[in-house]
């Protein structure tokens, strides 16, 4: 238990805001087309057929990876356990590298020439994951005011 709640400690920086309102932002609306079908997307039936279907990911897996970009982007947004969904996103773009994006190449598919999209953007998003790893929630977070509380 004091392992977890100091994984909330954060400092009062604002970089933490901007990182965490940063990654949220961008992943959630990933996350609510795979869960939801919104903004273009399958929901969450479709999308786990995809995911252990054409993918061949674990059942677990595969809403693991919805759980993450959906919840995990509010958890973010909100600053709350940001550390640990970090941990989770950074290792979320790992697999998506390696089951999907390697192949083809660093760039992402600006003009529609490849046969998918490279890795390019899971760096960012890995590089964002990370700094929030290391630096925690930030300002504004309910991390800051659940330790701030003790």
């Amino acid at each position: 238990m004091n392992i977890l709640f100091s994984s909330l400690r954060t400092g009062s920086h604002w970089h933490g805001l901007l990182l965490r309102f940063t990654l949220g932002a961008v992943i959630l609306p990933h996350g609510c087309q795979l869960l939801l079908g919104w903004f273009d997307g399958f929901g969450f039936n479709v999308s786990m057929q995809y995911f252990t279907g054409t993918v061949g990911l674990p059942w677990l897996i595969g809403f693991l990876v919805i759980l993450i970009q959906f919840v995990g982007s509010i958890f973010l947004l909100a600053g709350f356990a940001s550390r640990l969904v970090a941990l989770a996103m950074t290792i979320l773009f790992f697999g998506m590298i390696t089951t999907s994006h390697l192949d083809h190449g660093f760039f992402m598919n600006w003009i529609g020439i490849q046969k998918g999209e490279g890795v390019e953007y899971h760096i960012l998003a890995i590089g964002l994951a990370l700094t929030i790893l290391l630096t925690g929630s930030g300002r504004y977070s309910i991390d800051q005011a659940i330790t701030s509380a003790d």
